[in-house]
């Protein structure tokens, strides 16, 4: 099959990502299990066990985090396999070697070649799992050394948990994924604990301590959590970015700068160096971890795209990703005009949660648009939910169109954050040329 042959193959197995549905809750497993995803890499010859992987979990800061630490092992002169999701625009995003997208030819034949084993599995696997089990082969194809693997969905049962980590990674514990029923705080820290595998090292962001049991029992041979073990000492506002000092067991590096905005990208960065350091048992030469830090880029990240005025595009996809966007934009940036938000979002988000996280209220107009998937909430809905905290809000469905509006409204002074969903980013990306 050439590409668009392959891509249509694989779209007509079910995407939860997708889905109307929406993607599993936490606690609610259900049906769910991974033996479908078992069977499909079986018949592949379990290419996931070819390489050592770092399999990075968290509600926020997974895709940062799994983004520097593949940097970091890059510095050493390793060659690095990436899985990560979603994609912005192109499906070649999610799986790359030394940061480079698969290229289409490779992934039409990694496709070709799963459709030719798929009926020998005696499964019918996901779209997700489909594309999983096209990275884990494409990696052991080309023989990378190692490779880090972002979960998708939770944990225990995402498709990439088939793979055995030598280093997990579970960033944070927050309201994703779940009915809030309950005590959904364990019930998802159960679930992203569920990558932990006999042996491996669990690197731990989430200071909860009432949580602090469900990792100790998970499994890991060892577990280096954040303030006793690693954690981002210094974390100074700098000219493009932060100025940081990390420390691991091993030590601290200084004054390392991260070409990221955000305070949160340093507590990434942190999580990042100590998994790799993990995933060696040494510390990292310093200049390997300045050199790797300066070459991060986290597109659709709060990404500036323009100064006069300033424009930043934002995947966050929860109310606690909107927190941190809404306090990145104050801290880090003098707007001195207006703030206007181009909001769109996914369902099961509350409409009402994401655009008070967002400091609403605080803004001159918030533009509500709708993503392009079927789990999009209508922009009605989210204009609504602006309107009841008095801002003036318009409702502008397409992504472009309201970016346009946006930047139209914007003078110079003046700052626009485009956000809610890596699918408004993507969309905005595309409309001003960026893919």
């Amino acid at each position: 099959m050439d590409l668009p042959d392959a891509l249509a193959w694989l779209d007509t197995h079910v995407n939860f990502e997708s889905s109307a549905d929406g993607p599993p809750r936490a606690g609610s497993v259900g049906g769910l299990s991974l033996d479908r995803m078992r069977s499909l890499v079986d018949v592949l010859g379990d290419p996931q066990g070819h390489y050592p992987v770092i399999h990075v979990t968290g509600t926020n800061g997974k895709g940062s985090t799994a983004r520097i630490a593949s940097r970091l092992l890059a510095e050493t002169g390793l060659t690095v396999g990436t899985y990560a999701s979603p994609h912005l625009h192109r499906i070649n995003e999610r799986i790359s070697r030394n940061a480079e997208p698969i290229d289409d030819a490779e992934l039409a034949s990694v496709l070709t070649d799963l459709r030719t084993v798929v009926p020998l599995s005696g499964v019918d696997p996901s779209w997700f799992e489909l594309v999983t089990a096209a990275a884990f082969r494409w990696f052991s194809d080309v023989a990378v050394d190692v490779a880090v693997v972002e979960v998708g969905m939770l944990g225990r049962y995402d498709a990439t948990n088939v793979a055995d980590a030598s280093v997990a990674v579970i960033t944070n514990i927050g309201p994703d994924h779940t009915d809030f029923q309950g005590d959904w705080r364990r019930a998802v820290a159960e679930e992203k604990a569920g990558i932990v595998t006999p042996g491996c090292t669990l690197v731990l962001g989430e200071t909860d301590e009432g949580l602090r049991p469900v990792f100790a029992g998970a499994g890991a041979a060892e577990v280096w959590e954040r303030g006793e073990h690693w954690d981002c000492e210094q974390n100074l506002l700098a000219v493009g970015g932060r100025l940081l000092d990390l420390r691991t067991p091993n030590g601290t590096v200084e004054e390392v700068f991260l070409p990221l905005h955000g305070a949160h990208q340093g507590d990434n960065a942190a999580c990042a160096l100590a998994a790799v350091e993990a995933f060696f048992g040494h510390g990292l030469n310093a200049n390997i971890v300045s050199d790797a830090l300066l070459g991060v880029t986290a597109p659709g990240r709060f990404e500036i795209v323009s100064r006069e005025p300033l424009i930043v595009l934002d995947g966050a996809h929860n109310a606690a990703g909107a927190s941190v966007a809404a306090q990145t934009l104050a801290e880090d940036f003098e707007v001195p005009g207006s703030r206007i938000l181009v909001v769109g979002m996914l369902a099961p988000r509350n409409p009402v949660d994401v655009i008070e996280a967002l400091d609403a209220a605080t803004a001159d107009l918030v533009i509500a648009c709708t993503p392009s998937s079927p789990r999009a909430v209508p922009a009605s809905e989210v204009a609504t939910a602006a309107a009841s905290l008095g801002v003036p809000a318009e409702v502008i469905a397409d992504v472009g169109r309201a970016v346009t509006r946006a930047v139209d409204r914007a003078g110079a002074d003046d700052a626009v954050l485009v956000t809610g969903s890596l699918y408004v980013v993507g969309a905005a990306r595309t409309h001003l040329g960026l893919d």
